[in-house]
C-alpha cells in the first residue's frame, strides 16, 4: 500500500471515479458522502467509507480530514456546498485541496477560498484526474483500453542528459516511449540515442500498472 493518503468528498459518478482509479492503483482511499446509500455502494471501492456532512467542520475534524496528503472535494450540484467545504479544509490545513468545478465562475470562487486546483469533469475524466494526483508530472492522461493508456510525463532532472536507451524504460518499467515533445516541436517515434532535455515531455504508453510505476520511480 502506497503511503500516500487520499480522501474522496462526494460520491456521484465523477468522485467515485477519482476513488475507484486510486484505490484500483493500490492507494489508501477515503469516500466522504452524506448520502449513506452512495457509501454503500461504493463500499467495496475504496479503503474507508464514511457517511458525513462535510459542510460541518467537527465532522471533517473527527474524521481527520487533515492528516490525508490530497481532499478531492466532488460535490455534485450544491456549489454552496461545494465552496464551504473547501473553505473548511483551507482552514482546517488540509496540504493539498483538488475540487470539481461546475463552470468557470465556481471555479473562480474556489480559488479565492482555497483550491489548489480546480477541475470540469465535462473536461477532465475522474481516471485521468486520479493519474495527475499520484504524479505532478503527469500532464495528461488518456485511456486506450481498459487496462492500457498513455500518458504524458514532464521529464524529471535524473532523467535529464540521458538517451532513450540509457533511461531503458522498457526493461525498468514495461512501458515504452512513443514520442517526446520539445516545446512546439513533436518527435514522433525518438530514435535509441535521442537525447533528453530538460522541459521535455515523454508520451509513454504501457499498462497502467507499469504506467503508474513509471510516473512514481523515473
Amino acid at each position: 500500500m502506497s503511503s500516500k493518503q487520499f480522501a474522496v468528498i462526494g460520491m456521484g459518478r465523477f468522485g467515485s471515479s477519482v476513488a475507484r482509479t486510486l484505490y484500483e492503483m493500490d492507494y489508501e482511499v477515503m469516500g466522504i458522502d452524506e448520502d449513506e446509500e452512495r457509501i454503500n455502494e461504493n463500499i467495496q471501492s475504496v479503503t474507508h467509507a464514511i457517511a458525513a456532512d462535510c459542510t460541518d467542520e467537527m465532522a471533517l475534524k473527527e474524521i481527520g480530514i487533515r492528516n490525508f496528503d490530497v481532499v478531492v472535494v466532488a460535490i455534485g450540484a450544491d456549489i454552496q456546498a461545494s465552496i464551504l467545504t473547501t473553505l473548511i479544509l483551507k482552514e482546517l490545513g488540509v496540504k493539498k485541496i483538488v475540487v470539481k468545478a461546475q463552470n468557470e465562475r465556481h471555479g473562480q470562487v474556489l480559488y479565492k477560498v482555497g483550491a489548489d486546483r480546480v477541475v470540469f469533469p465535462e473536461r477532465d475524466m475522474g481516471v485521468r484526474v486520479a493519474h495527475n494526483l499520484i504524479s505532478a508530472n503527469v500532464l495528461d492522461f488518456i485511456e486506450l483500453a481498459e487496462d492500457y493508456s498513455v500518458a504524458e510525463v514532464v521529464v524529471t532532472s535524473n532523467m535529464v542528459g540521458k538517451s532513450i536507451r540509457q533511461l531503458d524504460v522498457r526493461a525498468r518499467f514495461g512501458v515504452n516511449i512513443i514520442a517526446i515533445k520539445s516545446g512546439d516541436k513533436f518527435n514522433i517515434s525518438p530514435r535509441p540515442d535521442e537525447m533528453i532535455e530538460r522541459h521535455d515531455v515523454l508520451v509513454v504508453i504501457g499498462h497502467n500498472l507499469d504506467l503508474k510505476k513509471f510516473e512514481e520511480h523515473a
